[in-house]
């Protein structure tokens, strides 16, 4: 209730920027002032996704599901470090989701805990972005969504190749272009349920938004907006782009919390036998 009364306050005072050309209200592009941005060869980044399952294409075009299902790359190519390149990704299509796992689980710590890749680009000051929510799991089985916000305009329709601004996105995947990432803080989901530990991430889950406007397809938001991206994206690599999760923050492994017990048991010894001299 907190988070939603919080992004409820974000849209009241911004409201009249959707119809606007002005900026929105969230961080900026890549490389401005203010962006969230991580690179991908950023030092702070401890680990990369390990694994896939549950990779569920879905179809070129939501609205003419015979044309069949987005078909290019591979659960693998999600797996390691993002590369940047954009043929080195996997396609999700109209809705569709994949989840990702890892050597050692995402753990909260003071800001973002992971970024995720997709394979945006520029072009001029523009930019071509598709998006995904993210869910975030502690056993594999429950799984819970960012609460995510679009202030794109809902008045026209955003063509397959046409841009969107990143500052009117939010704590949606693909935010950014190539070779960066999106920024997610797990402390956002403190105490949505008793099923989620953000302090033992185990699982991440992506789930392509439907940008069509039309109301039998459209995906909304966590605030009832309508997410308008490029649509329709009809061809085998149509919807999010997977390049990529990078872990910022992660649980030691058992070997590492015994060297650091060793490391503190050691401190204390010294510091009795200084006293005893």
């Amino acid at each position: 209730m907190k988070r939603t009364c919080e992004l409820a306050t974000v849209l009241a005072s911004v409201l009249v920027l959707q119809s606007t050309a002005m900026a929105g209200p969230f961080a900026p592009a890549a490389g401005e002032p203010g962006s969230s941005a991580v690179s991908n060869t950023n030092p702070n980044i401890l680990a990369w996704a390990t694994g896939f399952e549950d990779l569920v294409r879905g179809p070129l075009d939501i609205a003419n599901p015979g044309l069949g299902d987005a078909s290019f790359g591979t659960g693998a190519e999600a797996v390691g470090p993002a590369s940047g390149v954009p043929v080195d990704v996997v396609s999700l299509g109209d809705g569709g989701q994949i989840t990702l796992t890892f050597a050692a689980p995402i753990t909260d710590r003071p800001g973002s805990d992971f970024a995720i890749y997709e394979n945006g680009f520029q072009f001029g000051s523009d930019s071509f972005l598709e998006l995904a929510f993210v869910e975030v799991s502690s056993d594999g089985v429950n799984f819970f969504r960012f609460d995510a916000v679009s202030l794109t305009q809902t008045v026209t329709q955003v063509g397959a190749f046409d841009p969107i601004d990143p500052t009117n996105v939010n704590n949606l995947a693909g935010k950014y272009v190539g070779g960066f990432g999106t920024p997610f803080d797990l402390s956002e989901l403190a105490g949505v349920s008793a099923l989620l530990d953000i302090q033992n991430v185990t699982h991440v889950r992506l789930v392509d938004t439907v940008g069509s406007l039309n109301p039998a397809h459209r995906t909304l938001d966590s605030l009832g907006n309508p997410v308008n991206e490029p649509y329709s994206t009809a061809f085998a690599s149509g919807g999010f782009d997977l390049d990529g999760v990078a872990v910022l923050h992660e649980v030691p492994e058992p070997a590492t919390w015994v060297m650091l017990l060793i490391g503190t048991l050691g401190v204390s010894v010294v510091r009795r036998v200084r006293r005893r001299c």
